[in-house]
């Protein structure tokens, strides 16, 4: 891989995270509120009445709104971490965002700023993996230019920044594999802890790091000992950071957290997903569900660079497997091949539930990047001739371009719909065979179009029973007083039904009357409004 002067690396790198900033402030407002936002949010306000009661009753009971906020064992989403959700809630007081619309756009700032330091842990792993800063930043602008990735990145709570706490702790856990400390321990266990205070899937953490620190003490016999006392700090710090951030677990530690474990494999309701054009029930996806789906949603050039990794680390590894594993970069690649493969594996076995195609996983996506940067470093590789060598790294480094300025261009032409994307596969055969827009993002666009085009006081809105929430939560970005003519009823009684046909993904019979109003996004439609006469 081509070096740049080491002049060049903080202004490069300054200049790139100053443009991800700016790019979060400049478009933060233009998301829709997602399907999960209002729960997610309601989830960290029952947490924060729970947590005031325990530890300020007397204030707490002062409190007037706490009377309309359920408590602890009313809260039907119980088992997701809220380490996130609670400070999120605070801020909201803080910085007085009492009006929904100054609510979401609150978050949604705070959640990519969240998502852009995870980006940067990205950055260190890779530059330390690599052992420079150039393929630190273009693992970064691989990162950063993965569309749906960006768009999710603004409202998506539960994935995006888990994929934040768990790349940071994949950082601090190598820099703990390197040189032991005690500081370093805390600091692992702090990130390992959000971790699983976001997804109870954080506990993948806990297994890479005693695993691969007893396969360090075994390859350098030397740091046995303060490693194992790392360790050995690591694992009650971790426990107690669990705790401490997700009040559900305080009165039954243990119990809760096995109860929310085995919540992510037996999900509460029967829902259907569209995959490869049928309706299938979540309890029945076939293997292939979640490969399939990282597939269709990854840019092809990235693909073909993890290809070309794997292929690389597998020849690397099948020569001489031994000598690898002494060496601390086979050890370092072994950890991302396990951070990657383990989850998918783990999932297809166990039959877990997933759904919105492969959101649940995103987490293994750093990695999915840290094998494509590998496959680059190994084009430069002189294996195979010095004339093919040289085209090899021409093809790579066109491919690495060509793929950044495409994903680039796919942004900024869908945006903000970027959550639609599918790399190869042409519109109508993406909308006849997968979900679509499964967040509900556009249904804030389709409001605003009607509001936009009917000037009565009050305006009927409706939509399919179960696709309901999608209507609510994108109303809240309305202003006030567009907010105030809109009113949302059944579908039966609305003068204007909207949908994003989730559930519904075939076409609408005559009598909801002609649509007036429909979103495109490459050729996928996702959103389309009809007008009764």
């Amino acid at each position: 891989m081509p070096l740049l002067p080491d002049s060049l690396r903080r202004p490069l790198v300054l200049a790139f995270f100053a443009v991800v900033t700016l790019l979060g402030l400049a478009l933060h407002r233009d998301y829709g509120v997602s399907w999960d936002e209002q729960l997610d949010r309601l989830n960290g306000i029952i947490s924060v009445k729970y947590v005031a009661l325990r530890l300020a009753p007397a204030l707490a009971r002062r409190q007037e709104s706490f009377a309309a906020i359920p408590d602890m064992s009313q809260n039907e989403d119980v088992d997701h971490g809220v380490i996130f959700q609670m400070p999120l809630v605070v801020l909201e007081k803080l910085v007085g965002a009492d009006d929904p619309r100054a609510v979401y756009f609150l978050r949604h700032l705070v959640t990519f700023f969240t998502v852009t330091a995870g980006l940067y842990a990205f950055y260190r792993l890779a530059r330390l993996r690599f052992g420079s800063w150039v393929p630190g930043l273009l693992g970064a602008a691989l990162l950063l230019l993965s569309p749906r990735f960006f768009a999710e990145a603004f409202y998506n709570y539960k994935d995006l920044v888990f994929l934040a706490f768990f790349t940071g702790a994949i950082y601090t856990l190598s820099r703990l594999l390197r040189r032991p400390s005690p500081g370093r321990a805390l600091t692992h266990a702090l990130l390992t802890g959000a971790a699983l205070d976001v997804r109870t899937m954080g506990v993948l953490l806990v297994a890479f790091t005693v695993f691969f620190a007893a396969l360090e003490m075994v390859y350098r016999p030397a740091i046995r000992q303060s490693l194992l006392r790392a360790v050995l700090l690591y694992v009650p710090v971790t426990a107690a950071v669990v705790v401490a951030g997700w009040p559900y677990l305080w009165e039954n530690p243990v119990g809760h957290f096995l109860a929310a474990f085995q919540s992510f494999s037996r999900y509460r309701s029967d829902m259907l997903v569209q995959y490869w054009g049928q309706q299938i029930s979540v309890r029945d996806l076939p293997w292939h569900y979640a490969p399939v789906w990282l597939l269709i949603t990854t840019p092809v050039p990235y693909t073909l660079l993890f290809l070309g990794g794997v292929g690389s680390l597998g020849l690397t590894a099948a020569r001489r497997p031994g000598a690898w594993l002494r060496t601390r970069t086979g050890r370092q690649d072994l950890l991302v091949a396990v951070w990657f493969f383990a989850p998918l594996a783990a999932i297809i076995g166990l039959h877990s539930v997933l759904y919105d195609g492969w959101r649940h996983l995103y987490f293994i996506y750093p990695a999915f990047l840290l094998l494509a940067l590998r496959g680059v470093a190994a084009s430069g590789a002189d294996r195979v001739g010095s004339g093919a060598a040289r085209w090899l790294r021409v093809a790579v480094q066109l491919l690495v371009v060509g793929g950044l300025l495409h994903s680039t261009y796919r942004i900024g032409r869908d945006h903000p719909y970027q959550n639609v994307y599918f790399s190869f596969l042409p519109g109508p055969v993406a909308e006849r065979l997968f979900e679509r827009d499964y967040w509900g993002l556009s249904g804030r666009r389709g409001l605003e179009w009607i509001l936009a085009h009917d000037p009565s006081a009050r305006v009927l809105v409706g939509t399919d029973a179960r696709a309901s929430l999608v209507l609510h939560n994108n109303h809240l970005l309305l202003p006030p007083a567009e907010r105030a003519r809109l009113v949302l009823t059944t579908g039966a009684r609305a003068r204007y039904f909207l949908t994003t046909y989730r559930w519904h993904p075939g076409s609408y019979p005559a009598s909801y009357g002609p649509e007036v109003y429909c979103i495109r996004v490459n050729g996928v439609k996702i959103l389309s409004v009809f007008r009764r006469p």
